[in-house]
C-alpha cells in the first residue's frame, strides 16, 4: 500500500511539475488513474482483513448471540456471492482486452492496467475468510456494555463470576458499596443521634 501511495504522489507530482513548466506529460493522468484504482481495490482487501469496512455493529450487538451468528453468515455470504462475481466479471473483462493497450503508453497492455478488479476481489475474498472465524467468535459473546466494543471484553477471572464488573477495593472501605443499613463515614446524611452543624 505505501509503495502504491508512494507512486501515485510521484506520478501526480511530476504530472504538475511538468505541465506548470510547459512541458505536460501526456501519460501521468493515465498513470494516475490506474494507480487510484489499485489503491482502491487493494486498499478494500486490506479493510476487509481487519473488519474495517462500514457496517451497523449497533443492530447486530442488540440481537441475541444466535442471531447474530446468523446475521455474520448472511452478510459474509452475500459479501462472498459479489465479490466473486466480481471476479469472475474482472477475468471476463481481461479476456476482452487482450491485444489492446493503455492510450497513452502504448507499450503497456490494458490487462495490466486493469488487473486490479479480478485481483482485489479475490484477494478481498480471502480477506474475508480469513477474518471469519474472528467474526463468528465475536458474534457468540454476550453484547458488550455501553460503548465497549465486542472483541475486546475480557474472559472472567478466576473467583468472580464476571470480570466486566470491578471487585471492590478492600484496602479503601469507601470504595465499595455499603449495605442498605449500613452508614459510611463519609455519608452526609446524619446518624439518628447525631445533629447538624
Amino acid at each position: 500500500m505505501t509503495v502504491l501511495v508512494s507512486a501515485l504522489a510521484l506520478v501526480v507530482v511530476l504530472g504538475v511539475a511538468f505541465r506548470h513548466a510547459g512541458a505536460a506529460l501526456p501519460w501521468y493522468d493515465e498513470v494516475a488513474s490506474v494507480l487510484l484504482a489499485w489503491l482502491t481495490y487493494y486498499g478494500a482487501a486490506l479493510a476487509a482483513l481487519t473488519r474495517g469496512h462500514i457496517g451497523v455493529p449497533t443492530l447486530v450487538d442488540r440481537l441475541r448471540p444466535a442471531w447474530r451468528v446468523r446475521a455474520v453468515w448472511t452478510a459474509e455470504a452475500a459479501v462472498l456471492l459479489f465479490f466473486a462475481v466480481l471476479a469472475w466479471a474482472g477475468w471476463q473483462v481481461q479476456g476482452a482486452l487482450a491485444g489492446t493497450t493503455m492510450v497513452s503508453l502504448p507499450s503497456v497492455p490494458a490487462a495490466v492496467a486493469r488487473s486490479a478488479i479480478p485481483i482485489g476481489a479475490v484477494l478481498f475474498v480471502a480477506a474475508q475468510l480469513a477474518s471469519l472465524p474472528q467474526a463468528l467468535r465475536d458474534a457468540r459473546t454476550p453484547a458488550p456494555a455501553e460503548g465497549r466494543p465486542a472483541a475486546r471484553t475480557p474472559a472472567p477471572a478466576q473467583g468472580r463470576p464476571d470480570a466486566r464488573t470491578p471487585a471492590p477495593d478492600e484496602s479503601r472501605p469507601d470504595s465499595r458499596t455499603p449495605a442498605p443499613n449500613e452508614s459510611r463515614p463519609d455519608s452526609r446524611t446524619p446518624a439518628p443521634n447525631e445533629s447538624r452543624p
